[in-house]
């Protein structure tokens, strides 16, 4: 596989850690089900049979269920409260609820989440149970208010907020396309952390990584790292044994290996093209070898690694 050009960039270490995967109690206030939920506001799809003829070409990619009448243009994915259940969500436009998800995309329930959904991204959880939504989709690098909610699952109306800035910003937007780096898509939590992945609109291949604290309060993040990723970055999955980082993108995945997650940020990331899967925009880890993976369209894949 090609691989794409090291780390141009990093800074401060910390230790590895993973959310584990236990089951917390299932939310009280969840919904059951209904027929026809989350339906598309547009059609951001190509040519479907072309699309299907496409992605079943790709050696180790197969689908496994449909989200497009399950969840509104799906934005992300992440490990839900029960064991082999998934919650995915809906970005710009659509409704503040998270859907909970099998692993063939089937319906199980949804959650109304008591935030806005300005333009909602990403979502990940520690190890305690906490859940984080990345409300920090930035596509014209104009926003002033980026936050990150966090919730549990058996109280989805009580959200605490993480807002944040970032540090090398001053103009909204910069002047010039090619510092259009301010959008972000992909997020995850690590050693009492929200890691954050920008997704760069300027076209400089590199995804800047900033940080701030998983508690609630008002910060400026910190800028880590820059990343040479010649994509942009749409979701992020860290391993559950925290030795591998995923960063999707739109039809294509990049996969960074190291033994610790400062080993992680500096390693070489390795490209895995996805072309003809469609604008592929969640993923996460199914098992140390397969990663499920959404789709705006509302394809819903399983994907074996190829190494």
């Amino acid at each position: 596989m090609p691989a794409s050009v090291a780390l141009l960039l990093t800074a401060a270490a910390c230790s590895q850690a993973q959310p584990d995967q236990a089951a917390s109690q299932t939310a009280s206030s969840e919904q059951q089900p209904t027929a026809g939920v989350g339906k598309n506001k547009k059609n951001k799809g190509g040519d479907h049979h072309k699309d299907k003829a496409a992605a079943a070409q790709i050696v180790g990619l197969r689908q496994v269920g449909s989200l497009k009448d399950v969840v509104p243009e799906s934005s992300g994915l992440c490990p839900a409260d029960q064991p082999g259940t998934y919650f995915s969500f809906g970005d710009e436009g659509n409704a503040a609820t998270l859907y909970r998800l099998d692993a063939t995309g089937k319906l199980l329930g949804t959650l109304a989440l008591g935030a806005p959904n300005t333009d909602w991204e990403s979502l990940s959880r520690d190890d305690q149970g906490d859940y984080f939504v990345g409300d920090c989709g930035n596509n014209n690098n104009d926003r002033r208010d980026l936050v990150v909610h966090r919730f549990r699952p058996a109280q989805p109306q009580q959200v605490s907020d993480i807002h944040f800035k970032y540090p090398d910003q001053t103009a909204f937007p910069p002047e010039k396309k090619k510092d259009h780096n301010f959008d972000c898509e992909a997020s995850l939590w690590h050693d009492g952390r929200v890691w954050l992945f920008s997704k760069d609109r300027g076209r400089d291949a590199t995804s800047k990584v900033y940080t701030v604290p998983d508690q609630p309060g008002t910060y400026t993040a910190q800028l880590v790292a820059r990343l040479a990723i010649p994509g942009q970055v749409t979701d992020a999955a860290l391993r559950p044994d925290g030795h591998r980082l995923v960063l999707l993108g739109r039809g294509e995945l990049f996969v960074l290996d190291g033994n610790s997650w400062d080993d992680i940020l500096k390693a070489t990331p390795r490209q895995v093209s996805l072309a003809g899967a469609g604008q592929t925009e969640g993923a996460v880890f199914k098992d140390a070898g397969t990663l499920l993976i959404s789709t705006e369209q509302g394809s819903f894949y399983e994907f074996k690694l190829p190494f």
